[in-house]
This record gives C-alpha cells, structure tokens and sequence, in this order.
C-alpha cells in the first residue's frame, strides 16, 4: 500500500501541494470545509513578484522570485487558457508622494536586478488608452502578470483529481484523528486552531469584482496597481471584466469577514478614478476575506513534529507562491529539504 497524505485546506496552496504529492505517489486526501470562505476565494490573482516588493524585506523578494521561475511549468502543466488574464503590471502613481514612493521601490529593485521601465503619464495610456488624466507617472513590470483566481482553483482540483486525489468535505479540528502517515496543514488563517504556536494572524481585505456591460470600454490588458494619493488599489482583468482591491486591516484573530462600507467605498472611488470608464460596469460581487499572515511577512512552511508539515502564512501572496511552497512541502515530505529555507520559514522560529 502506498504512502498517505492529508491536507487540510483546499485553496490554491493546499491544492498545488496535493496535486503535486500527488504526482510523487502520495496517495492524497483535500479535507475542505468550504472553499469560499479562503482566501484563495476572493484573491485578485496577481503573481506580483516586483510589485509586492518592499524596501528591506531581501527574503521575501528571492522567495517571490523563485516561485516566479516556477509558475509557466505550472500554467503548461494545467493547460488551461482561461487561468491566465494579463502579463505584465502598470505601476502608477497620482502625485509627488506616490510617485516618490514607486521611485523607491524601482532603485530597490534595480540593486537586486530587477529592472521595471519608466513611464511619464503620455506612456502610459498608451500602453493602457482607459486610464484617467490624473496619473502622472508610474512604470511597467514586463512579465508580471496575473491569473484569474477561481479559474485556477477549478483547474488545480481537476488536475488533482486526475491525478488520484480524493476530496472531503470536512471541517477538520483535529490533525491527530486524520487517517494518514502524513499531515499537511494549509489552512489560512484557520491553522492556529490545528496548531495552536502558529505565529498566523488574520488581515482583512475586501474585493470588487465588476462586469463590463456590452456598451462599457473594455478592460485593461494590464493589471493596474496603483499607489493613490497614499492609498493602494488594483485593478485585475478577467475575460468578463475587472476586479477591484487593495484594502487591508490587520484585526489579529478570525472574525467576521463581511466587506466593510467605507473600505468599498474608497475602493470604488479610487478605482474609477483611476480607469473613469469602471464607472459604466456593473457590480457583480462585493466580497471580504482573511489573509493569513505572520510577524516577519514570510511563511511557516516546514515540519512541526514527525507527522505534520506546516504551509501557512502567505498573506497577499499565497497565490504567487504556491508553486515553491508545494515544491518545499513536498521535499519535507520526502525528506530532502532544501537548506536554503528550512531555517527561515521554520513554523517554530517564533515558538
């Protein structure tokens, strides 16, 4: 008989991570209670490896970029035109502060050789004609594209599904009890429940996802993440239209997801003004949801005893790296880790 697996979580993480044991002759079970309550669920997709870049956070950014290295073998592997939306990203500022602020990140950028090309206001709408007249200025991130979340998660349990794996719908609240040689737990910001010392916290965001009636300009080819006057929103194709994000507040432990009034409100204002022609689409969904994240801004991805290994914590970029996370949950399963992370994303460094 072969080797068995659970995992605990069936969003984009903890799917890849079964699809991919899977692969590797784990004979693998999804314990999911309810997919729409993840994080996965409400995500803008956007695989931001320059633009989730932050001034000093070195560890975070090799992790993005080795899990950018990853992400075509996967989207070949899934064979799915529907899962890709965009391929690069529009950075783009309304004033001084913010385009200061850009201009930061880029010099960042440039000292780990990652270069994003300039563009005045003029450049830009004519790599995307919709913006408004109120952006100044801003910069192009050439193949930094995005995926459409839902799209993605439907192929990753196809694929996972052909490759043997079973799904359960069950509300696990107890690793212990599961029927398996090994445990996996991705479960957002549920995985302080499995694991108490988890240093995970919830941070909520609300998204918007518009539909663009026949009458209404199109989408942008691009994702638009823009730095406006102080605030952040994104603006994400899909093939039926846009979503909308950027709101987050730190509330520490779960709690009600419901999208907040003013979050939405800025989030609509700001987007319309960012791309006027948003203002003829249709809401077709307001949403909220919890983005596990950790004291250090990079996850808990390793083993907690024998039995267990640990994928939690990804905060807004659990979908960018899923790729590298299932491929080091994997190797902790086998038994070959990679050095390189074992001690920097141990779940028991805060412990």
């Amino acid at each position: 008989m072969g080797r068995t697996l659970a995992v605990v979580g069936g969003g984009v993480i903890g799917s890849m991570i079964a699809w991919r044991a899977a692969r590797k002759g784990w004979d693998t079970t999804v314990h999911e209670h309810d997919i729409a309550d993840s994080a996965s669920w409400v995500a803008g997709g956007m695989l931001g490896c320059m633009g989730e870049a932050r001034p000093g956070e070195d560890t975070a950014l090799d992790l993005a970029r080795e899990s950018a290295r990853r992400w075509p073998v996967v989207l070949t592997a899934l064979a799915d035109p529907a899962i890709s939306v965009a391929t690069d990203t529009l950075l783009i500022a309304a004033d001084t502060a913010d385009a200061h602020e850009l201009a930061t990140r880029s010099d960042y950028l440039l000292g780990h050789g990652l270069a994003m090309k300039p563009l005045s206001g003029k450049d830009i709408r004519s790599v995307s004609p919709g913006l408004g007249s109120s952006v100044r200025r801003g910069y192009l991130a050439m193949g930094e594209g995005a995926v459409d979340n839902r799209a993605l998660l439907q192929a990753l349990r196809t694929a996972a599904t052909d490759a043997g794996v079973a799904v359960r719908a069950h509300h696990v609240t107890d690793i212990s009890e599961l029927d398996a040689d090994q445990v996996v737990v991705a479960a957002g910001v549920g995985t302080g429940r499995l694991w108490p010392p988890a240093a995970v916290r919830a941070e909520k965001g609300e998204i918007i996802r518009l539909r663009r009636p026949p009458t209404a300009p199109p989408p942008p080819d691009n994702v638009i993440r823009a730095r406006w006057r102080g605030r952040l929103v994104y603006l994400v194709p899909r093939h039926d239209g846009v979503v909308v994000g950027a709101t987050q507040y730190e509330v520490g432990i779960e709690t009600d997801p419901d999208p907040r009034a003013g979050g939405v409100a800025d989030l609509l204002a700001d987007a319309i003004e960012v791309m006027p022609g948003l203002a003829e689409y249709r809401v077709s969904e307001v949403g909220g949801g919890m983005r596990p994240v950790t004291p250090d801004a990079l996850p808990l991805i390793g083993r907690i005893d024998d039995r267990t290994v640990l994928a939690a914590g990804h905060g807004r970029n659990g979908i960018m790296l899923a790729p590298i996370t299932a491929e080091l949950v994997t190797d902790h399963l086998d038994g070959t880790v990679d050095p390189r992370w074992s001690a920097t994303l141990d779940p028991r460094r805060f412990t």
